[in-house]
């Protein structure tokens, strides 16, 4: 909307009048009349009075430049010349007050923010006697079949020689518990023991 203001002189015709808009009187960037005839083309309300506009639009223009001045940080910090939807994302979401006003909006091609959570981090390495130490508490390898010592083969023969037989049953005889001890019938075990 257009307001216009006598030049001094100014006949009856208008001649001479300077047109001087309400955003430029309220010292604006944002546009007063058309926040105006929105305002009362919407029905929001039966009447809106001359001062709903302006702060309008003075609101408006605040929350623009704020937003405008953090994206242009946030490119500047990419080293880019040129605010893209990433940049306003990143803007909005790392400042407190904006991101509570925006927290149910989402921002086309604006990506998410950067966050891997610590404990998914490698742990970080130590110099000097810390590595000795964490070399020391690392868990002993498991033992293979070929680690185990193998045993002689007259102990887990189930035929021995006779003679060794003969000086193993003396010797068993004497021995309880022996792999070569004398059963007795009752305990329903036979052959060799498998107890180590």
């Amino acid at each position: 909307m257009v307001a216009t203001i006598s030049g001094g002189f100014g006949g009856r015709n208008g001649r001479g009048r300077k047109k001087v808009t309400k955003s430029s009187r309220a010292g604006l960037q944002f546009p007063v009349g058309r926040i105006g005839r929105f305002l009362k083309a919407g029905r929001y309300a039966q009447r809106i009075g001359t001062g709903a506009p302006i702060y309008l639009a003075a609101v408006l223009e605040y929350l623009a430049a704020e937003v405008l001045e953090l994206a242009g940080n946030a490119a500047r910090d990419n080293k880019k010349s040129r605010i893209t939807p990433r940049h306003v994302q990143l803007a909005v979401r790392n400042d407190e007050e904006l991101g509570k006003l925006l927290k149910g909006v989402t921002i086309a091609s604006g990506g998410v923010l950067p966050h891997i959570n610590p404990v998914l981090l490698p742990k970080p390495a130590f110099n000097g006697g810390d590595a000795k130490k964490k070399a020391a508490k690392s868990p002993k390898p498991a033992k293979t079949v070929a680690d185990i010592p193998s045993a002689p083969a007259a102990e887990f023969s189930p035929n021995p020689p006779a003679a060794a037989a003969d000086s193993a049953s003396d010797v068993a005889e004497n021995v309880p518990n022996s792999p070569n001890a004398p059963r007795s019938p009752s305990s329903g075990v036979s052959g060799l023991s498998t107890t180590t």
